[in-house]
């Protein structure tokens, strides 16, 4: 690998005009591909195997043309203090804002509220549902302005009048400030860390550029893939925060190698060939979690997790090609590691060097120093400090996101508020049954069955009579519980009523199911959940193995798995406390508490694994490489972290402030997902990976690298540590000759 690498950089520095005419002529290919591409329209969401899915499936096929993935939207009404809505003039809007609406071009149908007993007993809060035969996201603007225009000619005569539903849905604005910002902090960490604004350009120039290439490409595919705005969201936070780093690393053992007395080609190659090798095996973590998702059976998850990966690959592969070529234009502008402060010292070219034991030690070395002589102490205040932040994941609640929790500011949010209050919690998480009485003798009787059944459960406020399609063979139940959707009880009234289905089923024939918006968000959380440790089991164990081929050994990938693991459920502890606790909530904008995105715990623990074991490959491969060239197991810790801490803690503050700056996003799960992974890398880079693995290193001394001589010679020797150069150096010194020989090869 390294030896491989060593010559593809080489090739790359030399033949740097070829590389970057390559990557620009991609970059235009999948930016004239995006431009050109069809509007991707909205997502389908659906969750193959969920009783939920099946009745939604068994509604389209029974009810054809009810357009059952059509937008809907609720304008509500609430008369001014002391009138009722059945009063003449309120009643007189009402019927026009009605009537005005039905002219829609998209309209499906529009329901009069005094007509469809859409008005609450005390009659000071109304509602008309507008049906449209097109997805929220596919609405034209000229049918969501003549929604909203609506609603605002009904308040001009003195109504309360808001607007919710999936009708005014519409792509969340990015919080394209908050990743400026994160893009100008990494700017400023990268200057400070490599010492020149040349060298610091170059990684955020290619990290650009991949994103660029990854993002436009999953643009130009979104129609014919079907996928989202999440989609591409998710790969621009992955993209940035991973080009950036693995484009650092090489820059930065470029400069060492410099420092050594290299020229700048044979440092480029030795770079690619060691940091390279590193970045190769990192990126393979990051893409074996993502596309790890694949296992969950969620189609949107999927696409989302191999859209990232993809973005990854292009991040890995620019890093290892365009930054050998980006270098050999920069000539001396990347100055050798060290030089720049020399020379403010006042030291000239013929000052003896100091040696790296004469040299003051940096912060790296002095912690590295600390942390073996306290190892018991330094450990168990990590494992600890972050076992009492994991503390809040017990309360973990999951849900999906609905207009409860929309900002109070926003029209979705008061008319979510404004039904609850005239109709009760549960109104706005009604429960669709579906009775499937095809096999059934007495279809009728089978739903009148179930209507019963339902009747007699505790949390039911509202059961309407079944309604049959034409065939008179499936029928529709609408239930209204009395708790909110996102309640316990409303889970445990939707398990209620399929329990009752299974004996209908064995009485009658017929087959109920439950739907609806309510039982989607239960059965999506119940497939997250059951799908968890399979796909635990499946990403570490696969994660696992690649990590004793690199490091050769058994207790050191262990040893990372299980920090992981505890770094990932201190980021949930934060999630909890900030997003569903409200703990310090108001310092990045979240103005509504409530349960935690479903798919947030399985994200998590997809992409932090891959960010975690990026920390533990770029920081103990100098370990190793310290220790299988001779030094002590202290000692190799001490030069692993002198030479790697300072760059792996840049790289986790610009990973925190990529992933920081999406947290201004309106959007509540971008929102969620940038706190997430921002906690998430500062708990494994600066308490697991500066901590916690020095602490476990130097307790287990010589032991943390044993491993069994039968899977010793098993593995095969994919050299991380660049031993393969360090033997061509020796054969260069033996035999000047041969130093032209490998040139040539």
């Amino acid at each position: 690998m390294a030896t491989f690498l060593y010559k593809l950089g080489r090739l790359a520095f030399r033949r740097r005009h070829f590389v970057a005419l390559i990557w620009v002529a991609l970059l235009t290919l999948a930016g004239v591909g995006a431009a050109s591409a069809p509007s991707a329209g909205s997502t389908s969401f659906s969750i193959p195997g969920t009783e939920a899915q099946k009745a939604f499936d068994l509604l389209e096929q029974r009810f054809p043309g009810a357009s059952a993935d059509g937008a809907t939207g609720r304008i509500v009404f609430k008369a001014p203090e002391g009138q009722k809505m059945t009063d003449a003039a309120n009643k007189a809007t009402v019927e026009k804002t009605v009537k005005e609406l039905g002219d829609g071009s998209e309209v499906v149908s529009v329901t009069d509220p005094f007509t469809t007993n859409a008005v609450s007993k005390d009659g000071t809060v109304a509602y008309t549902s507008v049906k449209y035969d097109a997805p929220g996201m596919e609405l034209k603007d000229a049918t969501r302005d003549a929604l909203e225009a609506a609603a605002d000619e009904a308040q001009a005569t003195g109504l309360t009048v808001d607007v919710g539903g999936d009708a005014l849905q519409a792509a969340a604005e990015p919080g394209a400030v908050g990743e400026i910002v994160g893009l100008a902090i990494a700017a400023v960490v990268l200057v400070v860390t490599l010492g020149s604004l040349v060298a610091a350009g170059l990684p955020l120039l290619t990290a650009i550029i991949g994103v660029g290439i990854g993002v436009s490409t999953i643009t130009a595919l979104a129609k014919a893939l079907d996928l989202g705005d999440t989609t591409s969201t998710l790969a621009l936070m992955i993209g940035l925060a991973v080009g950036i780093d693995y484009a650092l690393f090489i820059v930065s053992r470029y400069r060492s190698e410099l420092a050594e007395g290299r020229d700048r080609e044979e440092a480029v190659g030795r770079a690619t060939g060691t940091a390279g090798s590193a970045v190769v095996f990192a990126g393979l973590t990051v893409v074996i979690a993502l596309a790890g998702l694949s296992v969950v059976g969620v189609p949107m998850l999927t696409k989302m997790g191999l859209a990232a990966a993809g973005t990854v690959v292009v991040a890995v592969l620019i890093a290892l090609t365009m930054i050998p070529a980006l270098l050999g234009y920069a000539g001396r502008k990347v100055r050798p590691t060290g030089e720049k402060r020399k020379r403010r010292g006042g030291d000239t070219s013929e000052a003896p060097a100091k040696s790296e034991a004469q040299a003051k030690p940096g912060m790296g070395t002095r912690w590295a120093s600390f942390v073996i002589r306290r190892p018991v102490a330094v450990l168990l205040l990590g494992v600890v400090g972050l076992g009492a932040i994991a503390v809040p994941a017990t309360q973990l609640e999951l849900g999906l996101p609905d207009d409860g929790s929309q900002p109070t500011s926003t029209t979705q949010r008061r008319a979510y508020d404004l039904l609850s209050e005239g109709f009760g919690p549960g109104f706005n998480g009604p429960l669709m049954i579906v009775v499937d009485a095809k096999d059934s003798d007495d279809p009728k009787t089978a739903a009148t069955t179930v209507t019963d059944g339902i009747k007699g459960l505790g949390d039911v406020v509202t059961v309407t009579p079944a309604a049959f399609n034409k065939a008179g063979d499936t029928a529709t139940i609408t239930v209204i519980p009395d708790s909110k959707p996102s309640s316990v009880q409303t889970e445990d009234l939707v398990h209620a009523i399929r329990d009752q289905g299974t004996d209908v089923e064995a009485d009658t024939g017929a087959r109920v199911l439950v739907t609806g918006t309510t039982a989607m968000n239960i059965d999506f959380s119940q497939k997250l959940t059951d799908a968890l440790i399979p796909y635990l089991a499946l990403v570490v164990g696969l994660a696992f193995l690649l990590l004793i081929v690199i490091f050769r050994s058994i207790l050191v990938p262990l040893k990372a798995a299980l920090g992981f693991l505890l770094s990932v459920l201190a980021a949930l502890g934060a999630v909890v406390a900030v997003f569903q606790w409200g703990w310090l909530g108001g310092l990045i904008g979240v103005e509504e508490t409530g349960p935690i995105m479903s798919m947030m715990p399985i994200f998590m623990v997809g992409v932090v694994f891959g960010l975690a074991m990026d920390y533990e490959v770029f920081l103990v491969t100098r370990m190793r490489e310290a220790y299988v060239h001779g030094e002590s197991p202290s000692q190799s810790i001490v030069t692993g972290f002198r030479h790697s801490a300072r760059v792996v803690a840049a790289a986790a503050v610009i990973m925190m402030a990529v992933f920081g700056g999406f947290i201004s996003s309106s959007e509540s799960m971008i929102k969620m997902i940038g706190f997430g992974l921002a906690i998430a890398v500062f708990f494994d880079a600066f308490v697991v990976r500066m901590a916690i693995v020095p602490a476990v290193l130097a307790l287990l001394g010589r032991k943390a690298w044993w491993l069994p001589k039968w899977l010793d010679r098993a593995l095969p020797n994919v050299d991380v540590e660049g031993e393969s150069l360090r033997t061509q150096d020796d054969i260069k010194d033996a035999d000047p000759d041969e130093d032209r020989k490998l040139v040539r090869v």
